[in-house]
């Protein structure tokens, strides 16, 4: 921190142009007396008691702080008085001088300052002896007395008055009315007292002697009155102004203006160059260091005081004074340095906790200085400021749990609706308001498998690094779960969605936490406005759809489109008709035939699931199963499959020969315990061997990172019933992890298999597929064969089952045996034999 520059001297410099004409002036009266008075000196003996109460009244004053300066009214004027009555014109300069220079050295005056005193008092003292002089012989019982006295006081508040108000007006610059008036009005009205007291006192003391006994007694029980009203008058001030500072905090608003109101109070209370306050960076909250000065307007960074002084109280949590009233201290040397006489440091306490520190510096005037009472006010205002900055930042703190997410910090959905709906009310020409929405794949299963804590670790730094790659103009949020928003100003649709991609592969990237390194996938949806919405609440819901799209497109991000929503709508509505469906018997299985390659031999069927709706016409199977797991009825639908497929199984009787059959399970199935008996009881039921029955489960399913499948797997193996591992490839597993499973079957996914004849990279998928699953004694069934190249490649490689439209699309069940007479090689057939069947494109 800059050591800030101590006030500047030169200003102080002018006073030499009104100390010179006052110095002349007085010099000049002097002379002229000692030259033209009978008797100049007169007694010495009653010139060093008058010196005595001259310096008496200096120790007594009344101090008046105005900006920087101090300026004192004081009792001399009943001294004076009875000085120009008794004493001889020189030696009562002489002795007012002499007092003036002692009172104002012992108060280490600046030498600027001192001399201009000593010769304002010289130069007031001359005029009004020259003017008692010049009245003639004095007689206490006369009135014409008392008038030339009086006109000689009254000359020398004139006289010393003006100076004052000059010199002020030289450093600092013009008075406001105000400031002239708390200026001039309490020292005339204090002299206007001193001079009828004194009057008093010497016609008292014309009648008698004794009548000093009589005053020096008035005297003392008047300064012990006094004392005590003084003692009484500060402790009602002071509890005046606490109540006035914690009525003053209490009503400003927690919005940052806090530090404003208490500064300034603290500093006019405590009439102090700097009152600062310093608040070490806490968590999110950032260093505070603030100070109002004496001449700002505002708040300000600079301070009085060196760092040290702060820290050494932070760490202490004890209060630290420094200056003359509170003896020797470690930081005098220091603080010196700094340009400033003393100050206070004490420590803001939030229970046990220190949090900062507020502290003053640079008692205001020359002569003052801060002493105990100003460390016990301090310490006082201290614990109601600890407790307003505690509720600012409570109140801030609430503010801001209420608009972000407590795991990650980044903005809430509350948040992120209200910016959007900003962003959207403001049109700008050439740019889009774009809403980027980003889902976390994969985090059930973490969290599954490793827990909660490690699914917060995955959150946190997906939040981390869309932080550090979002553009500095978004705003990045978290909506819920794991659904990630970046929203921000772009110029077209096309920069949206290429940012989308950028943001996602760095999302994408492996996540290491200390010896794990996990791969999250994630997908994006785009929507921006006005194309797509134009209410935050549209906007979010359209990118959410987007979002669901993006996990069935390869690139992973998507565009809205109407389609979409017209398609998320549909399957709202088809909840309640695929209730019906199933009770009603709506619902069809087609049967697609799976061969052997090399024999084209008839080893098997898959059982598909149609729906002809009445109205929407036929319905997409990814549709009504979604619609089935998301409703409750995903059970019911596996069933009522699982019923139909075994129900055919045993009627075939075509070729002598069993008809094993396939059936899809989505992976919730096998989280519910129940499934394996009820597969038991419908075998039973429908008197099917177990080993005709093969479970089709979606790599993404079985190979979720998890053992959760697997006591379901093991148990449908221990039925005899064949497992197997749906659309394998699509996912990230490793081949080693086929190993560990309790499977039959691996159906190669279909979009490996017809790029076989463009793309080598994809035959060498396909080849390693079989390859790696024949060594672990795994059949091996390739999907989607649809061309006689795709065929003779497979057979190639090795491949022994297939299914495709080469052979066969889906058919209804009595449409199968048909194609299986129809498609048969009748030369080679005989009644104990399985059929081979012909490939008809």
């Amino acid at each position: 921190m800059p050591k800030p520059q101590a006030v500047s001297q030169h200003p102080s410099r002018r006073a030499w142009f009104v100390t010179g004409p006052l110095a002349l002036v007085a010099v000049t009266i002097t002379v002229a007396l000692g030259m033209t008075h009978p008797n100049p000196t007169g007694d010495w003996a009653t010139g060093l008691l008058f010196f005595g109460l001259f310096a008496l009244a200096h120790a007594m004053m009344l101090a008046i702080d105005l900006r920087r300066q101090t300026f004192t009214l004081n009792i001399g004027e009943i001294p004076f008085l009875l000085g120009l009555f008794f004493l001889p014109p020189l030696t009562l300069i002489a002795g007012r001088v002499l007092a003036a220079i002692v009172g104002h050295v012992s108060r280490r005056q600046p030498p600027v300052k001192l001399w201009f005193n000593v010769a304002n008092v010289a130069a007031g003292t001359s005029v009004a002896t020259a003017i008692v002089v010049n009245a003639g012989v004095l007689d206490a019982d006369q009135p014409r007395t008392w008038l030339a006295l009086v006109s000689a006081m009254v000359a020398n508040q004139i006289v010393t008055l003006i100076p004052v108000l000059m010199v002020i007006t030289l450093v600092q610059g013009r008075l406001s009315s105000k400031e002239l008036t708390t200026t001039t009005v309490p020292g005339v009205i204090v002299a206007l007292i001193n001079i009828t007291f004194g009057l008093v006192v010497l016609i008292l003391l014309a009648q008698s002697e004794w009548a000093l006994v009589l005053l020096i007694a008035l005297v003392v029980f008047f300064v012990l009155a006094y004392r005590s009203y003084a003692q009484s008058l500060r402790q009602n001030r002071t509890l005046s102004e606490i109540y006035a500072l914690t009525r003053a905090i209490a009503d400003t608003p927690h919005d940052g203006t806090i530090s404003d109101v208490l500064l300034k109070r603290v500093r006019e209370v405590l009439q102090s160059e700097y009152a600062t306050l310093w608040l070490p960076k806490q968590g999110r909250y950032p260093e505070v260091l603030l100070s109002a000065t004496a001449d700002g307007q505002g708040l300000v960074d600079t301070v009085g005081t060196p760092q040290a002084i702060r820290e050494q109280v932070f760490e202490t949590g004890a209060s630290l004074a420094v200056g003359a009233k509170f003896g020797d201290s470690p930081f005098d040397a220091a603080l010196r340095e700094w340009g400033t006489k003393d100050a206070v440091v004490v420590p803001l306490r939030a229970g046990s906790l220190v949090i900062g520190c507020l502290e003053v510096s640079g008692r205001l005037g020359d002569i003052s200085h801060f002493g105990p009472g100003d460390l016990r006010l301090l310490e006082a205002i201290a614990v109601h400021a600890a407790v307003a900055v505690e509720n600012s930042r409570l109140v801030d703190r609430l503010r801001f749990d209420a608009a972000h997410d407590g795991l990650t910090r980044l903005a809430n959905r509350r948040r992120l609706t209200a910016a959007l709906d900003e962003s959207v009310a403001i049109r700008t020409p050439g740019e889009v308001v774009a809403v980027l929405l980003f889902d976390v794949d994969g985090l059930r299963q973490v969290n599954e498998s490793l827990g909660h804590a490690a699914g917060d670790k995955v959150l946190v730094e997906v939040a981390r690094r869309l932080r550090v790659s979002a553009p500095s103009s978004a705003l990045v949020g978290r909506s819920g779960g794991d659904e990630f928003v970046v929203t921000l100003r772009m110029e077209t649709i096309e920069s949206a969605v290429a940012l989308a991609e950028e943001l996602r592969d760095q999302i994408r990237d492996q996540m290491v936490f200390g010896a794990l390194t996990l791969d999250v996938d994630t997908v994006a949806g785009v929507t921006v406005h006005p194309d797509h919405g134009s209410d935050a609440a549209t906007l979010l819901q359209r990118a959410d759809l987007a979002a669901t799209a993006a996990k069935s497109v390869s690139g992973g991000v998507q565009l809205f489109n109407p389609a979409l929503e017209s398609r998320s709508v549909r399957r709202l509505g088809l909840a309640g008709d695929l209730r019906v469906a199933l009770d009603e018997g709506q619902l069809e299985v087609y049967y697609q035939p799976k061969v052997t390659l090399h024999g084209r031999r008839l080893v098997g069927v898959e059982c598909l699931t149609r729906w002809e709706h009445p109205t929407h016409g036929s319905v997409a199977p990814e549709d009504f199963v979604a619609v089935a797991e998301h409703t409750g009825q995903l059970g019911r639908l596996t069933e009522f499959v699982l019923g139909e497929g075994l129900r055919r199984c045993r009627e075939w009787s075509v070729g002598q020969q069993p008809l094993p059959v396939s059936v899809n399970l989505s992976a919730r199935t096998l989280t519910d315990p129940d499934f394996p008996e009820r597969v038991r009881e419908l075998l039973d039921e429908h008197q099917v061997s177990p080993e005709l029955l093969t479970l089709e489960i979606a790599e993404a399913g079985v190979l979720d990172g998890t053992d959760r499948p697997m006591p379901t797997l093991r148990r449908l193996r221990d039925l005899g019933v064949r497992l197997s591992v749906d659309d394998f490839g699509t996912g990230y597993t490793s081949l080693a992890h086929l190993r560990r499973l309790p499977v039959h079957e691996v159906k190669v996914d279909r979009s490996f298999v017809q790029g076989m004849a463009t793309d080598p990279g994809d035959l060498a998928i396909v080849n390693a597929v079989v390859t790696l699953s024949q060594q672990f004694g795994l059949t091996v069934v390739a999907e989607g064969v649809e061309s006689e190249l795709t065929l003779e490649l497979l057979q190639d490689i090795g491949c022994q089952i297939g299914q495709g439209f080469l052979f066969s699309r889906p058919l209804p069940y009595e449409r199968l045996a048909a194609w299986y007479e129809a498609q048969a090689d009748p030369e080679t057939v005989q009644s104990s034999e399985v059929r081979r069947l012909r490939a008809v494109p």
